[in-house]
């Protein structure tokens, strides 16, 4: 991954002071505005060749500039939170070492860092929902019917919630710094898919029995807010009963669709 390959060349050649910590927020963040643009572009192609796949009835109706605007603020400040984290790492002012890569290392560290990253999104999201937070929450929430250019638009206090995680986690998980760079590349573009309106992954991996999610999965959030708070798998909405009851039969309907078997009725 060139972004790591450089932030080992500014590390390796200007030491550990602060200028490296600011080396780190440049790349990490110029790194997040190439991926916005990126996949923000290629799901609008997508959307425009598939428009039978739209999840919801009504057209969005803000202003997709804000939501770029917006989300190219609040992308400096989970660069800042991924950098804090790295820079403690690499200061060893952590807990523990990073584990060494390795072909056991890699898959078993990028699961527990989606599962606890998970937990922290889900339990967070719903403090966010409570009267005292919401209003932290409700500039995301404007987005009815969610664009793929609206998943980093809100507050910073919302930012902050969400991505605090990867400026703390290190201090006590020992992830190796390549695979925690994974899982953030990862997340910015898996969230983008689940915020672009239109259902393009439909798959039984995506309902019950099996914990991934889909583009629905979001969606119906932003449709109902008071379900599927998660952010990369279902087990805690199931467990505590918060996700829609129609989710699983809708990503059914999907698969349908696209197997040419049915027609899927946007709510």
């Amino acid at each position: 991954m060139w972004i790591f390959e450089l932030m080992t060349f500014i590390a390796e050649h200007f030491g550990t002071g602060p200028e490296v910590f600011l080396g780190f927020f440049l790349v990490l963040y110029a790194s997040s505005l190439i991926v916005l643009f990126t996949t923000g572009l290629t799901m609008t192609v997508m959307n425009r060749r598939h428009p039978d796949r739209k999840i919801q009835k009504r057209q969005p109706t803000h202003d997709a500039l804000r939501d770029i605007k917006s989300s190219m603020g609040q992308l400096s400040i989970t660069s800042c939170c991924l950098s804090i984290g790295l820079y403690a790492q690499l200061r060893g002012w952590t807990l523990f070492d990073p584990v060494a890569l390795s072909w056991w290392s890699v898959p078993l560290f990028f699961v527990i860092s989606l599962a606890l990253h998970d937990t922290w999104f889900y339990w967070g999201h719903r403090i966010l929902h409570t009267k005292m937070f919401y209003r932290f929450h409700k500039p995301h929430h404007m987005t009815v019917t969610p664009t793929v250019w609206s998943n980093d638009a809100g507050s910073s206090v919302d930012t902050l919630f969400a991505h605090s995680y990867y400026a703390l986690v290190l201090f006590v998980v020992p992830i190796p710094p390549l695979v925690f760079l994974g899982h953030r590349l990862f997340d910015q573009v898996s969230a983008a898919i689940g915020h672009c309106g239109y259902e393009h992954f439909a798959s039984p991996s995506a309902r019950k029995p099996w914990p991934l999610l889909c583009t629905l999965y979001h969606d119906q959030h932003h449709q109902y807010f008071v379900y599927n708070y998660a952010n990369y798998f279902s087990f805690w909405d199931r467990f505590c009963g918060t996700i829609h009851p129609t989710y699983d039969e809708r990503v059914e309907g999907f698969e349908a669709l696209y197997a040419g078997t049915g027609k899927q009725e946007k709510s």
